[in-house]
């Protein structure tokens, strides 16, 4: 009898260890669900690819990361799109999305090409770069596009970018109706990459070509520096 007695208490305390363990299993399991942000910053941090290159090469273009641009998805990598997030007003959870790979100029698709490429400011932008420096080396390009926005942020020009590119006199692609111009890829990426921030030009507001350059004055702007054809002054 005392036999019997202890054998259905050991089942039951078999019976009930497994039932702790399995409730003990399925809390922690449930505990440890990643949110919706959590698995988009998974599905990043620690990847790798040329996606993770391409931000990576821009962030460090930029100024936004300091770190090797190795094509992984690390701890400065995830700072550096903090950063970038925090100057552009976009939600900063260090995850590379939809939103945050668009300011950079990265697309994952031609649709978000297409619509980022229709909107006014940068295609504007992108035709006065074709029209003024297309046989430019990029970075001379994206510096030609730097010169616009440093127009645009100054108190001596228009603050809009239409404004700067329409002001009277101010670029010879007008004038002469090249903005009118479709403007090719490469253009329309310098004009993303001065977009973004990059500044080439180091703060000009007025470039010009030595060799055909008359105007006296445009000579005694403080330089810059000197990008193929065009010198950048202040």
């Amino acid at each position: 009898m005392f036999k019997k007695i202890k054998n259905k208490s050991l089942k039951f305390l078999s019976i009930l260890l497994i039932l702790v363990l399995l409730t003990t299993t399925f809390f922690i399991v449930l505990t440890n669900v990643p949110n919706e942000n959590e698995v988009e910053a998974l599905s990043k941090y620690g990847s790798r690819g040329s996606e993770v290159t391409q931000i990576q090469t821009k962030l460090k273009r930029w100024g936004y990361y300091n770190g090797n641009i190795d094509g992984i998805y690390g701890t400065q990598t995830v700072e550096a799109v903090k950063y970038f997030q925090r100057k552009n007003n976009l939600v900063v959870d260090g995850i590379a999305g939809k939103n945050t790979l668009e300011a950079m100029g990265i697309f994952n698709s031609s649709s978000s090409s297409s619509s980022s490429s229709n909107s006014s400011d940068l295609n504007l932008l992108a035709r006065v770069i074709y029209g003024e420096a297309r046989g430019e080396p990029y970075t001379g390009q994206v510096a030609v596009g730097a010169v616009v926005l440093n127009r645009v942020k100054s108190s001596s020009f228009p603050n809009t970018i239409s404004g700067v590119v329409y002001q009277s006199g101010a670029f010879d692609a007008v004038r002469d109706g090249q903005i009118n111009l479709t403007p090719n890829s490469t253009a329309k990426k310098a004009a993303q990459d001065a977009l973004n921030g990059w500044d080439p030009s180091y703060g000009a507001v007025y470039y010009f070509n030595p060799a055909t350059a008359t105007n006296k004055w445009i000579w005694s702007r403080p330089m810059t520096v000197t990008i193929g054809n065009h010198r950048f002054c202040k």
